[in-house]
């Protein structure tokens, strides 16, 4: 059984209550008939030919949670007449269970939608995103490679509980995280290899229900034979299925490279971190690539509803 099939499979046991904003696209409607017809839950297309409707709770929830930016019900209102916003705003209310949108909106649009109406997961500061990189079935997840540019300590120890918790959710294994530098414990120093340091230090205080090690080589993150050399005794270096990237430069080049130079297939971008399903999809998805993220999205609801 393939990954895809693994995790349409799994999907299946859990149907969810999905929102594809994006109803006029011929893309989203193709998806939409496809997720219906394979089991992965009944869809909501919300049409754009005509306005919006929010309905009151849709109203509180963006005046409660954000009152200084919607002081009025005219302003929340106003941003409700967004198909991003509305569908999320389902989610938040738990009106749906998963939102996946982005067809023809860029990631901001999606990631703030998500922000005023869902809100980030528990212990939780950060959205960050991941790719699925999956080859002759090993699966790895590469994050942050979608949304933080230059993220602090804090945001790349985020990234990786975040990733941690979505693994165990769509792969079904038990996450072991590598956080990357061009440094290996300490074989070279910067400023970039101290950040690096620093979130392992804040992920130590956590303590989290994964092993983890860094810094870390790729190399010594993927490679038995180098971890022993590198990396001895480390929990996670040679067999690290989680690889956390030092900025978003290193993380859209590297999954770009595995995919396009090592023949890798992409699964994403996966937002993590929120409360409540809402995914982004490349203005450039088909209809199968939004189908799979459905079907990743609906397994990330598995444990937060």
């Amino acid at each position: 059984m393939t990954f895809r099939d693994s995790v349409y499979e799994r999907a299946r046991r859990v149907p969810r209550r999905i929102v594809l904003p994006e109803g006029n696209d011929p893309r989203v409607r193709a998806a939409a008939a496809r997720i219906e017809a394979l089991g992965l839950g009944s869809v909501q297309l919300l049409d754009r030919t005509a306005p919006l409707s929010p309905l009151p709770e849709m109203v509180r929830l963006l005046r409660t949670r954000h009152p200084q930016k919607f002081p009025t019900d005219a302003t929340a209102h106003a941003a409700l007449q967004h198909p991003l916003t509305f569908g999320a705003a389902l989610v938040g209310l738990g009106r749906a269970d998963v939102m996946v949108g982005g067809a023809t909106f860029p990631s901001g649009d999606t990631i703030r939608a998500a922000l005023w109406t869902v809100g980030t997961a528990p212990g939780i500061t950060t959205v960050s995103g991941a790719f699925y990189m999956v080859r002759d079935g090993a699966v790895l997840t590469f994050t942050d490679c979608a949304v933080v540019p230059e993220p602090t300590a804090e945001q790349l120890a985020d990234a990786a509980v975040a990733a941690a918790g979505d693994r165990r959710r769509v792969v079904g294994d038990q996450p072991v995280v590598a956080f990357l530098s061009y440094s290996t414990k300490g074989s070279a120093e910067g400023p970039r290899v101290a950040r690096v340091r620093r979130a392992v230090e804040l992920l130590v205080t956590r303590r989290p229900a994964f092993a983890f090690d860094g810094e870390l080589q790729t190399d010594a993150a993927l490679v038995v034979e180098v971890a022993a050399r590198k990396a001895p005794g480390s929990p996670a270096a040679g067999h690290a299925n989680v690889l956390v990237f030092p900025d978003l430069d290193s993380g859209n080049i590297g999954y770009k490279l595995v995919q396009r130079l090592g023949g890798w297939e992409a699964i994403g971008p996966i937002l993590q971190g929120l409360a409540r399903p809402v995914a982004d999809l490349s203005r450039g998805a088909t209809a199968d690539d939004i189908v799979d993220t459905v079907a990743v999205a609906v397994l990330q609801a598995g444990e937060q509803t």
